[in-house]
């Protein structure tokens, strides 16, 4: 007896062969897409301008890690004089390491998911973290801790800097690290009305808070016109030597209430003449304008800064205002004798820490020479500053520093 007729053998044959021929090509489909896979999780490993990165083949995770050193000779002290008396401090001669950064950065799952963390070693301080959505150029997200995009000379990295640290109106002006979250991006660009904004929702209370002290919370706004139509980059001196001149101004403001007057990297402190503040003792406002240009090895920036601050407990107003103007350039595009890798720099800073005070001036003039082994990532600077102060009592009097500092990222 036949089990299959002629008719079955043909279809069962036919149905193997389908089977088979499938089963081969998912076999086969199978083991490309595990070499695929295999071929996505391996990891390229590269050494770049921030350092040593790790970045998957599909360019989906990228882990950027460098570290950056800054050792300072100083004399006498190092410490800009916050008054008239300081300028006859016994002061003593400084070598230091005055910076030891770690710096974690890079993106995660997509190229516009980015990430950064700034970690100060010799301190103990987690400076930054952060998490930045960067789809559009036009409209960026950014949210957690970060130097408030405010003013240009403190938003620039202390390693890209011309002199050997910022000017003597940092104190009293700059915003510092704030946590919260920042909307900002780059409009019409390239045009006669390129600008740069940036809008930001801070909680106000300095780095590290964790938490308000009321319901106010701090907001940040600036407009940057990049009128030539291209962004000057936020670093100091003309290094790429900018073929075409690159210029902006901007303007910015905040609003604030909490119990600080100042602060730094060390979180909400007091100027001068203020007491330890409560909960919104202090209500402040100010704003600046600021402008920067580069070409051809020249740069040039400044700022113009006035800031009011109301004791609501006290009930009185103090207004500060401060300025500097600061250039640089590479004087081997004039002169052949020159070397190549040195450019020489100058500031001078005024600052009034209370303009209804007489005699209640202060000045800083400053003269640096940077020597580029790699860039800003591996510089010698030398800078000779001059402090000339106004105090009620006394004449005019001076103060002369001296520092060197060795920069190096790696």
């Amino acid at each position: 007896m036949r089990i299959y007729s002629n008719g079955s053998k043909k279809i069962y044959g036919r149905l193997f062969t389908v089977l088979f021929y499938f089963g081969f090509g998912f076999f086969m489909h199978a083991q490309e897409a595990t070499q695929d896979s295999v071929q996505k999780s391996k990891v390229e490993v590269e050494y770049t301008k921030k350092g040593f990165q790790f970045k998957t083949i599909d360019n989906k995770y990228v882990l950027q890690i460098q570290s950056r050193l800054q050792f300072r000779f100083a004399t006498p002290g190092d410490q800009n004089p916050l008054s008239f008396d300081e300028l006859y401090n016994d002061s003593k001669s400084v070598f230091k390491i005055n910076r030891a950064r770690l710096k974690v950065g890079g993106h995660a799952f997509q190229s516009y998911l980015k990430y950064y963390f700034e970690y100060e070693l010799s301190q103990g301080n987690l400076l930054d973290f952060r998490l930045m959505f960067t789809k559009w150029k036009g409209f960026n997200i950014k949210v957690g801790q970060w130097k408030t995009y405010y003013n240009r000379e403190r938003v620039i990295s202390s390693g890209k800097q011309q002199m050997v640290d910022r000017s003597i109106i940092t104190r009293p002006f700059t915003l510092d690290r704030q946590q919260g979250i920042s909307f900002y991006g780059r409009l019409f660009e390239t045009t006669l009305a390129d600008f740069t904004y940036h809008a930001s929702v801070l909680t106000g209370t300095g780095r590290g808070a964790n938490t308000n002290d009321n319901d106010d919370l701090m907001y940040v706004g600036r407009v940057q016109w990049n009128f030539l139509g291209r962004e000057v980059a936020m670093s100091g001196s003309d290094l790429g030597f900018t073929q075409k001149p690159t210029a902006l101004i901007a303007f910015a403001a905040v609003t604030n209430r909490s119990p600080y007057t100042r602060f730094s990297q060390a979180g909400g402190g007091q100027l001068e003449g203020f007491e330890e503040g409560i909960a919104g003792q202090y209500q402040v406002q100010q704003g600046l304008i600021e402008t920067a240009f580069k070409y051809k090895g020249f740069s040039w920036q400044s700022e113009l800064h006035t800031k009011q601050i109301n004791d609501r407990v006290n009930l009185t107003k103090t207004t500060l205002t401060g300025s500097y103007h600061q250039a640089g350039y590479f004087f081997a595009n004039a002169f052949d004798f020159f070397p190549k890798p040195l450019e020489v720099a100058a500031r001078y800073t005024r600052y009034r820490p209370n303009i209804d005070v007489q005699k209640n001036l202060q000045h800083e003039y400053g003269l640096g020479f940077n020597w580029f082994f790699n860039g800003h990532r591996n510089k010698l600077t030398t800078e000779f500053t001059y402090f000339d102060f106004q105090d009620q009592q006394e004449n005019l009097s001076n103060g002369l520093r001296f520092r060197v500092q060795w920069d190096i990222s790696f």
